[in-house]
């Protein structure tokens, strides 16, 4: 079925049916666990749910250690501050911090907090409206790239402009998921999910700078096209002229799929599921150097992160992790990785070798390979953790019926 234009005044119901739960539903799901007394500056960790619209999860912070660690981060920003104090009194500008850290890829922990993130946001200032179709917009650069994006600081200059001429364009708040990723090529590129505005955008005044009139009067389509090869400028016409051609997508199928908060985070984070799909996240050389590198891989505009939590004992915590468990491994979710495979079986200390030359041998005749296997996710291991379900408030209350069954 063919995507509807941009402009278009309304849209079937029965073709994009929202269903992102409402914050309000947070505090009466706490309610229906057993709260511990407040914290009075004991030692040691204080388990405690928290609940978000679409992500359910079991921490255990040790708030007392938190306070010490806040103290020491106080105390070193206060010499920071003492320390530039001194060179502006003898008239120097304070040295700058040399980045020490180079970064080659999106590390597994950052993926985690983009999906934990994502599954607490409130969609409904954005995705609420079920005669707004959202889109996933797709921002490319063109085939010399380097020459306009050299480092990621550069990049993220881009997509910034972009926001400000959206907002001053169509007179509304650019209410966008963006995520970063890198083509086979190197070329970096970003995923924008949004909903598209309707009619045309602002014709300016006669004093309006030049940027304001790039793709006045124009619908969403032909202003995405017209703005951003604007924005990214390459020097030279015919490379420009490509890129004005070919350098945005507006794919609302793909934005179709987003219909709660789960689906939300599954799909920013699909990539990095498939091997055939993992040179999305790496890094190209030329940005891995410090302080070239690309910063964050994600992010999000004019949206609220909402959760909230409620300190429970540690037997509560054990068995509603118990549960969570049990109910995350029912799911069936897996993720590739590297298992190692050796032909014929390991050398084993019992096996019977002749002498070092022997086991030598042995261990040249049989490589140890690794293969890509799937293997099944275990949640909450350890008794902490997160889930990403579809309705946050409802899961919690069913999880804290069965906590009262038992």
């Amino acid at each position: 079925m063919q995507a509807p234009p941009a402009d278009t005044p309304e849209m079937p119901a029965a073709l994009w049916s929202p269903r992102f739960p409402s914050p309000a539903g947070l505090d009466m799901a706490a309610r229906m666990f057993d709260a511990r007394p407040a914290w009075k500056g004991e030692e040691g960790p204080r388990p405690r749910i928290v609940i978000a619209p679409g992500a359910f999860a079991i921490e255990a912070p040790d708030l007392a250690r938190r306070e010490r660690r806040y103290e020491r981060a106080e105390k070193a920003r206060q010499l920071d501050v003492d320390v530039a104090a001194t060179y502006l009194a003898r008239g120097e500008e304070p040295p700058e911090r040399i980045p020490s850290r180079e970064i080659t890829g999106w590390s597994r922990k950052s993926r985690a907090s983009m999906v934990r993130a994502l599954c607490e946001l409130d969609y409904r200032p954005m995705l609420s409206d079920a005669t707004r179709i959202p889109a996933m917009v797709t921002l490319t650069y063109p085939g010399d790239w380097l020459t306009v994006a050299p480092n990621g600081a550069a990049s993220k200059k881009h997509l910034l402009a972009l926001r400000k001429r959206f907002e001053r364009a169509w007179d509304r708040p650019l209410q966008a998921i963006w995520k970063l990723e890198f083509q086979a090529r190197g070329a970096p590129h970003y995923h924008l999910l949004m909903v598209p505005p309707h009619g045309l955008s602002k014709v300016p005044g006669p004093r309006a700078t030049a940027a304001a009139r790039i793709g006045a009067g124009l619908p969403f389509r032909q202003w995405l096209s017209e703005v951003w090869a604007d924005i990214v400028a390459h020097p030279d016409p015919e490379e420009k002229r490509r890129h004005r051609l070919a350098g945005t997508g507006v794919d609302f199928a793909e934005g179709l799929r987003a219909h709660d908060p789960k689906r939300v985070s599954v799909y920013f984070t699909k990539h990095g599921s498939f091997a055939a799909k993992e040179y999305q996240h790496c890094v190209p050389p030329e940005w891995t150097e410090p302080g070239q590198g690309p910063g964050r891989f994600w992010g999000y505009w004019h949206l609220e992160r909402v959760a909230l939590a409620v300190e429970v004992t540690p037997d509560q915590a054990v068995r509603a992790a118990r549960i969570a468990r049990r109910w995350a491994r029912a799911q069936g979710t897996t993720r590739q990785v590297a298992a190692p495979r050796t032909k014929g079986g390991q050398v084993r200390p019992g096996d019977l070798v002749i002498g070092l030359a022997g086991a030598q041998l042995m261990a040249g005749a049989r490589p140890t390979r690794r293969r890509k296997v799937r293997r099944r996710v275990r949640r909450f291991a350890s008794g902490k953790g997160f889930i990403s379900v579809n309705n946050g408030s409802t899961f919690a209350l069913q999880l804290a019926r069965a906590l009262s069954l038992t």
